[in-house]
């Protein structure tokens, strides 16, 4: 009995250091992160047969990204709103090739996705003679800023990826077609397109350069009111001319991480005309003109408009419906029908975010499109608001008072069945 009991020590021992030894081996920072003295070397060394070269993000869109892209004549081309006809693309896929040098871009992360406005998704800044160069970045990663966080540099090797536009936004991508005949506007929308780079593709291009520094990030911070007015620096066109040249300005100024200072929310949104209306008390679920950050879109998944004032000139601020402050009142918005929004201009102050010109219909009349320019293209994408994510939105009362804790409300259903009700 003894012999037997103490042969199983010696089984369950041996079993025990078997599985020990088959344990992964701790990373170690040298495994996750290179430095920039090592940069040159590995890079070398990866690319012994071609060589390398690390290009500017602007430099990288002006050599890889042609107005029509690759595919434009293709037998099953772009979705038909790309274009009208003059010679300019919303929608492009241009492939980056194999057999060459190692093409690189780099580029410090200025977004993050914890409250879920950028979903997938993600823009790298690169400051450039204290200019910034920034490019999207659609990837098909769940928390991808859990694994590349605000301020990590990266260095993506871009071979076997693609570069194009969506909705006249640049972004490295990877081709994809779009065939669903049951989408709003289905046979406009049939084509290729941007998608997002796998996972696992895009692990394998990409190094981390040192360790999350925020602090690198550069912050352009103008006034609204100046953003829009040609004779200040940084400002950009509210409507520009539809040529090459004008293009070229807008898309690199797409991505850009500014502070507008000077504003505040209006409680109003842009109709399908163009027209500013306010903002009423509904039911998010219910209601795309409730007085939240992103009520619902119907299923068609737009990211919202809510617009935000700073002297005479407005901008969007762009919240998607399915991010965490979705159902948030905004700033002085309440639960109430006949002053829903009255209290929205007594909050004021600054929102910082990603700067975008999105206009995705280039052959339709009405207002947005490339035939008709309102100014409503431009938006500001906040990457979360004071209690959840990165507070991009700093707005004071007349009492001095912060827009944070107490302040900030959520959309309350059983309260508003019972608000409904009394009123009725």
């Amino acid at each position: 009995m003894k012999t037997i009991k103490y042969l199983s020590y010696i089984v369950l021992g041996t079993f025990a250091l078997v599985l020990a030894s088959c344990e992964p081996k701790a990373l170690k920072p040298d495994d996750v992160f290179v430095t920039e003295d090592d940069l040159a070397k590995e890079l070398a060394d990866e690319n012994p047969k071609w060589g390398y070269k690390i290009y500017d993000i602007n430099e990288f869109l002006d050599t890889f990204m042609s107005e029509e892209g690759d595919l434009g004549s293709d037998t099953c081309p772009y979705r038909s709103r790309s274009t009208n006809g003059n010679g300019i693309f919303l929608y492009t896929v241009d492939t980056i090739k194999t057999d060459t040098l190692g093409i690189y871009i780099r580029g410090r992360v200025s977004t993050d996705d914890f409250s879920g406005n950028f979903y997938k998704s993600m823009v790298i800044q690169q400051v450039v003679d204290g200019e910034q160069q920034n490019i999207r970045i659609s990837v098909d990663m769940g928390s991808i800023g859990g694994l590349y966080q605000l301020g990590q540099e990266l260095l993506i090797r871009c071979n076997g990826l693609a570069v194009g536009r969506y909705a006249n936004q640049p972004q490295l991508c990877v081709p994809a077609y779009n065939n669903n005949v049951y989408a709003v506007s289905a046979k406009e929308k049939v084509g290729w397109a941007p998608g997002r780079i796998p996972a696992p593709k895009f692990r394998n291009a990409v190094r981390m350069i040192g360790t999350p520094d925020p602090s690198k990030l550069q912050y352009d911070v103008i006034k609204l009111s100046d953003l829009f007015n040609a004779s200040k620096p940084g400002s950009v066109a509210l409507k520009p001319t539809v040529n090459a040249v004008e293009m070229d300005k807008i898309r690199k100024a797409d991505g850009r991480l500014v502070k507008l200072t000077y504003i505040h929310f209006t409680g109003e949104y842009y109709t399908q005309d163009g027209d500013l209306e306010k903002c009423i008390y509904a039911h998010p679920d219910s209601s795309e003109y409730a007085n939240v950050f992103a009520p619902t879109t119907k299923n068609i998944g737009y990211p919202q408009g809510r617009i935000v004032k700073g002297g005479s000139s407005v901008i969007c601020c762009s919240c998607s419906e399915y991010c965490k402050f979705a159902n948030f009142f905004l700033p002085g918005a309440k639960a109430d029908s006949i002053d829903a929004v009255s209290n929205c201009e007594l909050w004021a102050g600054s929102i910082t975010g990603i700067l975008g010109w999105y206009c995705d219909n280039a052959t339709g009349t009405k207002a947005g499109t490339l035939k008709n320019l309102t100014g409503k293209e431009w938006s500001i994408t906040p990457r979360g608001i004071p209690g959840i994510g990165i507070a991009d939105i700093d707005l004071t009362n007349p009492a001095e008072e912060k827009w944070e804790g107490s302040f900030i409300e959520e959309f309350d259903p059983e309260y508003y069945n019972i608000y409904m009700h009394h009123n009725e």
